[in-house]
């Protein structure tokens, strides 16, 4: 399957019955994948209006329990942050899809990763973050899109799969055998009392300053349990590595390959791929920073999550930047020769 299709037939089998989005490029196979599917299951597909629409969409159907969906790229995101930091500021559940085309303004429908920034620190206006999770492959956007619902449930909170263009255009073998958790009991949905219980509220005004206060400390309070329980990074051949890749989505994959041709070099090279980039695996590279010469952080971007790299090691060790931006992907060579010249200079 397509990568943006396994996202699709994951949410469903994930037990979302209810999708709202608006075409654009490269992730529009979700939408036509959903407008096939949900008919025949008895969901609902509505192509609405405008992202603005969609999200506002998804705030609703939240807000009564179920498990819902929305899917756009970058443009389409910024359109949606509004809507994000709302749910947000209401606790709500969610999924959201970024399949990230180069930017800003238009850009190009290539691939990027210039969204990061975006991702980890909100997306819209206020004090909040969102679960962010980054596949690598066509199957990981399957099992990271049912995880992502998960995590959306168990917390509260919205989740992003953060992907790109690639990811979401090449096909691969996929797996949909997954131990799906049912979505838990949600007592707090606005489903109708029938006489049996208090009214809920779904909201995010606070007009008492006080109490806004409060609730913001007790959100931040839950993200440190987050942090602190669902950060994830795959580490390969790390354990005596004196150069250290960092990256994430297509970048990862390049980058392994990098990393192999730098082993059989005779170069102890070594990658962290963080699968949340929101928890950040801060601890692995705290750790990794204890042996590692220096980090390179490869990325389709001009440099976003280098940043949280360079936190994360509180810059115990020197990390440098390899990337490509516009649509472009960094080639294994490219990456390789930035592992020599790392190598060459030493480090600490």
């Amino acid at each position: 399957m397509k990568g943006n299709e396994a996202i699709a037939e994951a949410a469903i089998q994930a037990g979302c019955r209810h999708y709202f989005g608006y075409p654009i490029t490269p992730q529009t196979e979700i939408a036509a994948y959903m407008a096939k599917r949900m008919p025949k299951i008895g969901g609902t597909f509505l192509q609405a209006e405008s992202e603005i629409a969609a999200i506002n969409m998804v705030y609703g159907v939240a807000s009564a329990g179920k498990r819902v969906m929305t899917s756009s790229s970058s443009p389409g995101i910024s359109l949606k942050s509004e809507g994000l930091s709302y749910l947000a500021g209401a606790d709500l559940p969610a999924l959201v899809v970024n399949a990230q085309r180069g930017g800003p303004g238009l850009g190009g429908i290539q691939p990027s990763q210039s969204d990061y920034f975006q991702a980890t620190r909100g997306g819209g206006h206020g004090d909040y973050h969102m679960i962010v999770l980054a596949p690598s492959s066509v199957q990981e956007m399957a099992q990271l899109t049912i995880r992502g619902f998960e995590l959306a449930d168990e917390y509260r909170m919205t989740s992003m799969i953060l992907a790109d263009g690639t990811i979401g255009q090449m096909m691969e073998p996929v797996s949909f055998d997954f131990d799906i958790k049912e979505a838990p009991a949600k007592p707090w949905a606005t489903t109708g009392t029938k006489m049996a219980r208090e009214h809920n509220v779904i909201n995010s005004l606070y007009l008492n300053a006080e109490q806004l206060e409060k609730t913001n400390i007790e959100r931040y309070q839950k993200y440190a349990v987050i942090e602190e329980k669902e950060a994830l990074a795959e580490e390969y051949l790390t354990e005596d590595a004196d150069i250290i890749i960092a990256a994430f989505g297509i970048a990862a994959r390049v980058s392994r390959n990098a990393v192999n041709e730098a082993r059989a070099n005779g170069i102890k090279a070594g990658l962290i791929r963080p699968i949340t980039l929101w928890p950040f695996p801060k601890k692995v590279f705290a750790k990794a920073a204890d042996h590692a010469k220096q980090i390179i952080s490869v990325e389709l971007s001009m440099g976003q999550m280098i940043e949280d790299v360079r936190l994360a090691t509180e810059c115990r060790v020197p990390v440098s930047l390899c990337y490509r931006v516009g649509g472009m992907i960094p080639t294994p060579d490219q990456v390789y020769q930035a592992i020599v010249e790392a190598n060459e200079k030493g480090g600490k």
